[in-house]
């Protein structure tokens, strides 16, 4: 079994990498090291597509806003759910539980907040108390985006379409507490001091709004969209940021009140982050920045691909639940981050925080997962699966860990197979002592690996060493053009009579391909009829070096001949000459021998197209010309030894040359026949006088189908 090109390493030691892997229990941080990370289990899934909102209360049950249609759903730590509400509107989108225990909901598209009992189960909304109809105020806002209690134990709600924040006081009665020239207050939470903060939707401003209602901006983000506030102990304001000032990056989807609409229709006009949960991305992805107490803003991370659904402080730093992978991240104030959960749904709509841990609602699909407050005692990682592209021998495994982390803090297995499925008959885990012996696999091209840690491991790179079986080369296609030559000096410079040699076009005419791909783009050459050139298109699974070697074969031969070797460019120009006029094929040899030890390289081949060559020019015989009736009469015969004669033409006394077919007409022949009378041209007007005016001269040129010509005369008297 013979080997590809050397050793080969799959190494990952980057973030980006290592995002392809699945971890449980553990995080990835931003500088690529695998440590323990927190235990994320799931509680429960929902019958819906989203769950918008999440809320919990102080005995660790949580509460779900679904749809569609409109639903509450409350879950107990152990998974049990009970219907608390339902409605016929299209969904819940904000919720909330109060300081005295009950849930509160806002519903779309009416905007209306209800108040729950939670000790009820399947209450609508004609039994549930109705605390905020938006039809009933003013401005007649149209939606609700997010509820929130201050320390008096007041509710406010933070509307859209005109932008407004509303107070409901304990004695039910709301009233306008703030209001916004911007399209909707999108998010809400409470500073240390009891100042109201509000992100909005329309220039992306961050409000500080005192207990009297009046509102300073104190931060104006580069993006449209705040979608997510939060308040650090310290006073210091998170907000996460989303799409383009001046353009909507979202559909223009317009409300519909039809509760039987599918889940991939967005229910807002302007779209809003919140209410478009489709597995679209937002361009330009999410910016999160920290307002620091003394007003001061800064950056404190950003993604491109990922957008933020909402924010949480805690004290190991910021959590931010984001699409459209389902990742959940922990950003520290220096900026440093880690992934530290992959929740199976394309997005993580919210936080809510219990005593049991950190609820996370998602959609696509509607689930609630319970992610614990301290790292796991133990995690998992498996890597995505790599593909070595051909038949590979697995060698040693190189694992290097961080300070204060060693081999005996983690477990390492690996598993190979020939699919790119590892639940398609791969092998078994294999445990592996890392940086010791080879993993022990049976050759096979597709590998994994698994790292289980525990607490206090810290992985920073994994490399898998293997070694190609060696494949032998490919010659995929060949194109041979007699008549053109290439000269490797003239690339790219502008030649006369240039032409291009290409090879076919795709097997799909339909398909019209704009970017060429590599290795096919027109090779420049010059017309030369006494030339011939052949390239050629090959390959290599291993990625090795190739030489190659070209050889020709006559129509009736069994031999090849070789005609160059040690050829390292996909092309040959040679001399027609070199080669007696007739019909031959080529056959291109590829060799990776460069990468090789002697005696170890593989060949493959390909045979070019039957194709022509002639060089020589046609020969004329029995060439007999007469004066007849004042004309010149002409027979002669024309035979070529390769291609059929093309044509003729004459001039009589180096006049202009006249076109002339054989006999019979069509010229098809390698012998042709031709007989024709030439008149006599007056002499010019003013020439002088020839010395013999009886004496003249016909000169025949005969060309072959390869433009080959031959000339010969004759002199009449």
């Amino acid at each position: 079994m013979a080997n590809g090109q050397g050793t080969r390493l799959w190494s990952q030691s980057k973030f980006e990498e290592l995002e392809k892997g699945k971890p449980e229990g553990v995080a990835i941080t931003n500088d690529g090291h695998l440590v323990a990370g927190p235990e994320c289990r799931l509680v429960y899934t929902t019958p819906s597509t989203y769950v918008w909102a999440v809320a919990a209360d102080r005995d660790g049950n949580v509460y779900l806003a679904t749809g569609t249609p409109a639903t509450v759903l409350k879950v107990s730590p152990d998974g049990e759910s009970t219907k608390l509400f339902s409605s016929k509107e299209l969904a819940v989108q904000a919720l909330a539980v109060g300081p005295d225990g009950a849930a509160y909901a806002a519903v779309l598209p009416s905007g209306k907040v209800y108040k729950l009992d939670p000790r009820s189960a399947d209450r609508t909304e004609d039994n549930a108390t109705l605390l905020f109809d938006p039809g009933t105020t003013e401005d007649k806002p149209k939606y609700v985006w997010d509820l929130g209690f201050d320390r008096e134990d007041r509710l406010y709600i933070a509307a859209g379409g005109p932008a407004g924040i509303y107070r409901v006081a304990s004695d039910g009665k709301p009233e306008l507490f703030f209001k916004s020239d911007e399209q909707h207050v999108r998010a809400l939470a409470f500073d240390s001091a009891g100042n109201l903060i509000a992100g909005s939707d329309g220039t992306g401003l961050v409000y500080r709004i005192d207990k009297a209602g009046k509102g300073y901006v104190i931060f104006d983000a580069p993006k449209r969209e705040i979608t997510s506030v939060a308040v650090a102990p310290n006073g210091a304001v998170y907000a996460a940021a989303v799409g383009e000032k001046g353009r909507n990056t979202l559909p223009p989807l317009p409300v519909t009140g039809n509760a039987t609409v599918t889940a991939t229709i967005t229910i807002v006009q302007p779209g809003s982050v919140q209410a478009f949960s489709g597995n679209t991305l937002v361009p330009d992805g999410t910016e999160i920045y920290q307002i620091a107490p003394n007003g001061a803003p800064r950056k404190v991370w950003a993604n491109h691909d990922d957008i933020v659904y909402a924010l949480r402080w805690t004290p190991e730093g910021l959590l931010a639940a984001t699409g459209n992978r389902g990742r959940v991240y922990r950003i520290k104030e220096s900026g440093e981050y880690a992934d530290v959960a992959h929740l199976q749904a394309s997005q993580a709509t919210g936080f809510a925080e219990s005593p049991r841990g950190t609820y996370i609602g998602t959609a696509n699909t509607g689930k609630v997962y319970l992610m614990s407050h301290e790292a796991a005692p133990s995690g998992t990682y498996t890597s995505d699966v790599f593909d070595a592209g051909v038949f590979s021998q697995w060698g040693r495994a190189e694992v290097d860990t961080g300070a204060g982390s060693n081999a005996r803090s983690f477990d390492f297995s690996a598993r190979a197979g020939n699919v790119d499925n590892p639940q398609r008959a791969w092998s078994d885990w294999k445990k592996v002592t890392p940086n010791v012996g080879s993993l022990g696999l049976e050759p096979a091209r597709f590998v994994q690996w698994r790292a289980e840690l525990r607490n206090g491991a810290d992985i920073s790179s994994v490399g898998i060493n293997y070694l190609p079986v060696n494949v032998a080369p490919v010659v995929d296609e060949i194109v041979v053009v007699p008549g053109a030559r290439v000269n490797p000096a003239a690339i790219g410079i502008p030649q006369p009579q240039a032409t291009t040699i290409n090879f076919p076009a795709q097997q799909n005419p339909n398909v019209i391909s704009f970017n060429q791909e590599p290795g096919r783009e027109p090779l420049p050459a010059q017309k030369d009829k006494a030339a011939v050139t052949v390239r050629w298109l090959a390959h290599d699974e291993n990625g090795d070096d190739l030489v190659f070697s070209v050889y020709y074969r006559g129509d009736g031969e069994q031999n090849w001949q070789l005609l160059k070797d040690k050829i390292t460019e996909r092309y040959l120009s040679f001399d027609g000459g070199l080669l007696p006029d007739g019909p031959y094929r080529l056959k291109v040899v590829a060799s990776d021998a460069p990468s090789h030890n002697p005696g170890e390289a593989l060949t493959g081949e390909k045979l070019s197209d039957r194709f022509l060559i002639d060089t020589t020019p046609p020969v004329v015989t029995d060439l007999a010309a007469k004066l007849v009736n004042g004309k010149i009469h002409v027979t002669l015969t024309a035979t070529d030894a390769a291609t059929p004669i093309a044509h003729a033409e004459y001039s009589v006394d180096a006049g202009p040359s006249q076109y002339v077919e054989p006999v019979g007409r069509i010229s098809d022949a390698l012998t042709e026949h031709f007989e024709f009378d030439a008149p006599l041209n007056p002499p010019p007007p003013g020439a002088a006088a020839p010395a013999n005016a009886k004496e003249h001269v016909i000169t025949v040129r005969v060309y072959d189908r390869y433009d080959n010509a031959v000339a010969s005369k004759a002199v009449v008297r």
